[in-house]
């Protein structure tokens, strides 16, 4: 009997223990963490051009919201100008309160938005447990690299980690045509110096085709990328979005500036000139020919330092070096005798065919299939100039 009752009470015990793991499960699936990828727009600062973002984890129960930003650095770091200099930057991932996040871009008029994502319990609080953990100061530094690993890099490969590595297959086979280069010219050009030195400072690294993976090194590229990323089950990752703060101020430019027709039509310009100064002001010529070999020159060593002396990769290899050339400088004591009325020495004339020898390179270069460079609006600009100083400023002409 004692038997039997026991066995007549174990089917009602089970049916009310799974029925009260029933009630309790919404509640357990409540307790796990949401996480949200936050996108905050471009600003007015050059500095602020490209954007930023950072993933919110969302804590219900404890009444938290954090933001894992990915973009903090700091100044006052030994040796932080040199390293920066050199390409040895080191930035930090610091976790701190949404608000307090917030806080600079409401004062600013960025607008931020949140997108939501459709993910497991145990996979968001796994995600939120490893950003903790990275968060803490031990762990916190990592090497920062401009198109690489940046703040939002640095989210995407969190995100794709705890997804157990789907995300970067769905991202990875497409293109958009976009490159380093149109990227950040694009983002840069309302601050014409900034989207200037970025076109100019940038080797043939910068001009290959970005796929979905390699372009979401702009934030709002990998909010974009995320709207299309499916789960396993065939759900969207993204669940909703919502907006956190209205943008208020100019919005991103949709496209690179075109400059090759007017680089090709301000080069044509030049080079008349300089043909008509040689006959009627060729004092005049000479000096503004030393105000053009200075800066070409200084810009030329620039270049070749990048290139020789720093990690910055993307801008090792840079054929802009032909056409502005660190010879110039050797050319400022023969244009200085040309500003006094004096006839240069010889080596002027032999560096004055080289630096026009060497811009004519560039044009050719431009032909050939395996250098990619997009640098044809530089040669539209300075090859006829070279060719102008050239036949101007040729003793034996």
């Amino acid at each position: 009997m004692r038997l039997s009752s026991r066995r007549h009470l174990a089917a009602p015990l089970l049916w009310l223990a799974l029925l009260g793991l029933a009630l309790l499960w919404p509640a357990l699936a409540l307790a796990s963490p949401r996480i949200g990828v936050v996108t905050m727009e471009p600003g007015g600062i050059f500095f602020e051009r490209f954007g930023h973002n950072a993933i919110l984890v969302q804590d219900d129960d404890a009444g938290t919201a954090t933001s894992y930003n990915f973009g903090y650095f700091d100044m006052d770091e030994p040796g932080f100008f040199g390293n920066f200099v050199r390409g040895h930057m080191r930035y930090w991932l610091v976790a701190l309160p949404l608000d307090d996040d917030l806080a600079r871009y409401a004062q600013t008029g960025r607008g931020v938005g949140v997108q939501w994502l459709q993910l497991t319990p145990e996979t968001a609080t796994a995600l939120a447990a490893t950003l903790a953990g990275n968060a803490r100061p031990e762990n916190a530094q990592y090497r920062y690299d401009y198109f690489t690993s940046n703040c939002s890099t640095k989210v995407r490969d969190a995100i794709d980690q705890a997804l157990g590595g789907a995300l970067q297959p769905q991202l990875s086979g497409r293109s958009q045509g976009n490159t380093y280069r149109s990227e950040s010219v694009r983002l840069a050009s309302p601050a014409p110096w900034m989207a200037l030195g970025f076109h100019l400072g940038l080797g043939g690294y910068a001009d290959r085709p970005l796929s979905r993976w390699d372009e979401s090194f702009i934030p709002m590229r990998l909010r974009d990328a995320l709207r299309e990323v499916k789960l396993a089950d065939g759900r969207p990752l993204v669940a909703s979005e919502q907006t956190l703060l209205p943008h208020l101020v100019a919005p991103a430019p949709a496209e690179a500036p075109r400059l090759r027709t007017p680089a090709f039509f301000a080069g044509v310009a030049l080079a008349i000139l300089a043909l008509w100064s040689a006959r009627r002001a060729p004092r005049a010529l000479a000096a503004g020919a030393l105000v053009f070999w200075t800066v070409a020159g200084l810009a030329g060593i620039v270049m070749a330092l990048i290139w020789l002396a720093t990690e910055h990769v993307a801008g090792h290899g840079n054929e802009n070096l032909l056409l502005l050339s660190p010879l110039c400088l050797g050319l400022l004591p023969g244009g200085w005798a040309k500003l006094r009325g004096r006839e240069p020495s010889a080596r002027f004339r032999w560096l004055l065919w080289a630096v026009a020898g060497g811009a004519a390179v560039a044009g050719f270069l431009r032909f050939l299939p395996f250098l990619p460079q997009e640098n044809v609006e530089w040669v539209l600009l300075l090859l006829p100039l070279h060719w102008a100083l050239l036949r101007a400023m040729d003793p034996k002409r």
